[in-house]
């Protein structure tokens, strides 16, 4: 883990297996660009979770990737658009891996439940704060067959939620289909 010289806060932890999940990602053939499928899951996921934005998230060593999205006007930016691009409060399929909660879900391989991130000193301090207004988060590594974390899903809102104990049962649940889904896919099975 990294810390702030300034204010000792938590910062993105140091992620040793992403080179292992880059590899897995390119054997699967996911994390590369966007995919209906996790986009469909995406508005799955924000139907049941009633969550304004959801992702399928892929991490590698610099970036994360929404394979899969939903925003609540429905616009779905193309792979093309980096976060830069998006501007401010805007968003993007890319995200540095620096900012949101996503990489922590990964490297920790739990589920993080954040009702009010502002209640959170180590989180508080993240840029997705201030720069995109985000103040709840709900998300779930998904670990495959092999044993690698490929990424997350994860929830989000500009508002605080109270996602409690079904929020947190929710998205395991969740991310475990999804999980079998991509193995199916790997299998040939659909």
């Amino acid at each position: 883990m990294s810390y702030d010289p300034t204010g000792h806060l938590l910062l993105t932890p140091v992620d040793r297996e992403a080179p292992l999940r880059v590899r897995r990602l390119r054997q699967l053939g996911v994390g590369e660009r966007p995919d209906p499928v996790f986009d469909e899951f995406a508005d799955r996921l924000a139907e049941v979770t009633g969550a304004p934005y959801t992702m399928v998230n892929f991490i590698d060593e610099h970036r994360q990737f929404f394979a899969g999205l939903h925003t609540p006007d429905g616009v779905r930016p193309g792979a093309d658009l980096g976060a830069a691009a998006a501007g401010a409060g805007a968003v993007s399929r890319y995200m540095d891996r620096d900012h949101g909660y996503c990489p922590h879900v990964v490297v920790r391989r739990k589920a993080l439940v954040l009702e009010d991130v502002c209640d959170y000193p180590r989180f508080a301090g993240n840029p997705v704060v201030d720069e995109i207004g985000i103040r709840s988060y709900l998300g779930a590594p998904l670990i495959d067959r092999t044993g690698v974390a490929l990424g997350t899903i994860c929830v989000v809102d500009t508002e605080p939620r109270p996602w409690g104990r079904a929020g947190l049962e929710t998205i395991k649940a969740m991310a475990a289909e999804l999980v079998d889904q991509i193995h199916r896919r790997e299998d040939g099975l659909i």
